[in-house]
C-alpha cells in the first residue's frame, strides 16, 4: 500500500468565488478587529475627504485603520512590510478585502491623520471600559526611554549651526560659479530664445502636463539646508521668548506689584536674568524635537515615553515628554488618566497613584491629594536610601511619606509599582520590538506610543474575551 497524504495540486482553481469568512477561524485577532473599528467612531477621518466625491478614489478609511491596527498588534509596523503582508498573509489579506495598498499609500494615511489615529487610544479605552477592565485600583505610573529617528552626532549649538550654514552656501556659491561662470545662470537656451522655438517647447510642454495632471503630487522632502535654517529659528525663538521674559520682570519691577498681588521687594532683588549674545543649548537637525535622554544603558538621542497602567496591566494614559527626568510629569500624566477614563465612561477615582522616587515634586503631590487621590513616592530612591540624605531632606513631608511606606499596607501597596508598570515596558520593547521611533516630530513620535498604546489594549481585550469564551 502507498504512502498516504493529502493531495496538493497547485494548478486547481477555485470551482466557486472563495468566501474569505472561511479562510480564518471565528475567534481570530483579524476578525475582532474588524468587529472593534466598526463600532469606533471615525467621524474625524471621514471628514478628511471630499464630500461630492470628485477626485482619484482613496482606500476606505475604516479598511486602513483595521489594517494598521492589527499589523502594529502583530509588530509589523513598516509600510513596506505591511505591504507585502496585504500579498502573502492571510489575516491581512482578509482585512484589505484582497486589495493591496502599496507602501507610500499605508505611510501618507498615518501622516495625514496624525491626531485621529492617536485619538483611537481613547476609542478602544471605551470599549475596555466597557469590558470592565478599566479599574482604578491602583494607578502605576512610569516612563521609559526610546530612541527617536534621529543621529545623535548631528546635534549643533548656535555658533556650529551657523557656521555650518555659512560653509554651505560658500560651497554652493563656488559650485554655481565653476558651472555657469560669468554668467548669470538664469540665461534662455538658445533653443528658446527665439519667439518659435518657445512656442514649440510649450506646446510640448502642455501636453506633457496634461498627461500628469492626474497623478498626485508628491511630498518634496526638505533639504538638509532648510532643516538647518528651522534648526537656527528654533534657537532665536527661544533667545526671543528668554528676552520677553526679561522685559516682563523688569515690567514687574518698575510697577511693585506682580499679577498675584505680590509687592516688589529692592532689599530681596534676586539678579536679573541676562541673555546671552547668543541663543543657548543645542538642536539635533535630524529630529529637532528630539532631545538627549539618559535609559538605563546610557544616553539616547530620543524621547520620554511616559504610561500609566491599573492593576490588569492596561494602559489609562499614554504621552511623549522631551524632557529626560521623570520630575514634574506626575501632575500631567494624573490629568492625561482622569480625562482618559473621564471620556471612557468610568467617574470613580483612584485609590492610590504610586510612582518611582524620580516623580517627587511636592506642588504635584500636593495638588493630586487634595483631589482626593492618595500618592505614593518614596523620597530616596534605592541608590540613595543608605546614603545621607542632602540638607532639607528630612522632615515634613520626606519623613510622613518613609512612615507611610514603611508601614505593611504601604509597603504592600507600592510593591504593585513594578509589577504592573515595568512587564508593560518589557513586553513592548522586547517582545514586540518596539525600541525606536520610525517618524520625526514630537506630534509623530506620540501617535507612534499611542499605537502601541492602543495595539496593547486591543490585544488585552481580545484576551479576556478569549478567555471567557
Amino acid at each position: 500500500m502507498p504512502q498516504n497524504f493529502l493531495v496538493c495540486d497547485r494548478e486547481q482553481s477555485f470551482l466557486l468565488p472563495p468566501d474569505v469568512r472561511e479562510w480564518l477561524p471565528e475567534e481570530h485577532l483579524a476578525w475582532f478587529v474588524i468587529d472593534a473599528v466598526g463600532v469606533m467612531d471615525l467621524s474625524r477621518f471621514y471628514a478628511a475627504y471630499r464630500q461630492d466625491g470628485h477626485g482619484r478614489a482613496a482606500y476606505e478609511p475604516s479598511v486602513m485603520i483595521a489594517l494598521l491596527l492589527y499589523c502594529w498588534s502583530r509588530g509589523m509596523r513598516s509600510s513596506r512590510a505591511i505591504e507585502r503582508a496585504c500579498v502573502e498573509d492571510v489575516a491581512c489579506r482578509v482585512i484589505a478585502a484582497h486589495q493591496q495598498p502599496d507602501h507610500a499609500t499605508v505611510a501618507r494615511f498615518v501622516e495625514r491623520h496624525e491626531r485621529a489615529l492617536a485619538d483611537l487610544f481613547g476609542e478602544v479605552l471605551a470599549l475596555c471600559a466597557d469590558a470592565g477592565l478599566a479599574t482604578v485600583g491602583v494607578i502605576a505610573i512610569d516612563g521609559t526611554k526610546v530612541a527617536a529617528n534621529a543621529n545623535r552626532d548631528r546635534t549643533m549649538n548656535y555658533e556650529q549651526l551657523a557656521e555650518t550654514i555659512v560653509g554651505e552656501q560658500i560651497a554652493t556659491d563656488a559650485a554655481e560659479d565653476e558651472l555657469h561662470g560669468h554668467a548669470h545662470g538664469d540665461e534662455l537656451p538658445p533653443e528658446l530664445a527665439r519667439s518659435n522655438g518657445r512656442q514649440a517647447w510649450l506646446r510640448e510642454a502642455k501636453r506633457r502636463l496634461d498627461e500628469r495632471r492626474a497623478e498626485e503630487a508628491k511630498p518634496i522632502p526638505r533639504s538638509r539646508s532648510q532643516r538647518l535654517k528651522d534648526a537656527k529659528r528654533r534657537l532665536d525663538e527661544e533667545q526671543w521668548t528668554e528676552q520677553r521674559a526679561n522685559e516682563a520682570y523688569e515690567a514687574y519691577r518698575a510697577r511693585g506689584v506682580g499679577r498675584t498681588g505680590r509687592r516688589f521687594s529692592p532689599a530681596a532683588t534676586p539678579k536679573p536674568y541676562m541673555p546671552s549674545a547668543t541663543p543657548a543649548g543645542k538642536v539635533n537637525i535630524t529630529d529637532l524635537d528630539s532631545r538627549l535622554v539618559k535609559g538605563m544603558r546610557g544616553w539616547v538621542q530620543g524621547y520620554n515615553a511616559q504610561a500609566a497602567c491599573n492593576e490588569q496591566h492596561l494602559i489609562l494614559a499614554a504621552e511623549v515628554m522631551t524632557a529626560s527626568p521623570d520630575f514634574g510629569h506626575l501632575g500631567p500624566m494624573v490629568a492625561a488618566t482622569h480625562a482618559a477614563l473621564t471620556a471612557a465612561g468610568v467617574t470613580e477615582r483612584p485609590a492610590v497613584v504610586v510612582a518611582d522616587a524620580g516623580y517627587w515634586h511636592l506642588e504635584q503631590m500636593n495638588e493630586i491629594t487634595g483631589q482626593g487621590v492618595p500618592v505614593l513616592i518614596p523620597p530616596d530612591s534605592s541608590r540613595r536610601k543608605n546614603k545621607p540624605t542632602r540638607p532639607g531632606w528630612n522632615g515634613g513631608a520626606y519623613d510622613f511619606m518613609r512612615q507611610v511606606l514603611d508601614t505593611e499596607r504601604g509597603g504592600k501597596l507600592y510593591k504593585q509599582r513594578a509589577q504592573l508598570i515595568e512587564p508593560i515596558f518589557g513586553h513592548t520593547k522586547h517582545n514586540r520590538g518596539f525600541t525606536r521611533f520610525a517618524r520625526r516630530g514630537r506630534s509623530a513620535a506620540r501617535t507612534e506610543w499611542r499605537l502601541i498604546a492602543t495595539t496593547h489594549n486591543l490585544l488585552k481585550l481580545h484576551q479576556h474575551f478569549t478567555a471567557t469564551a
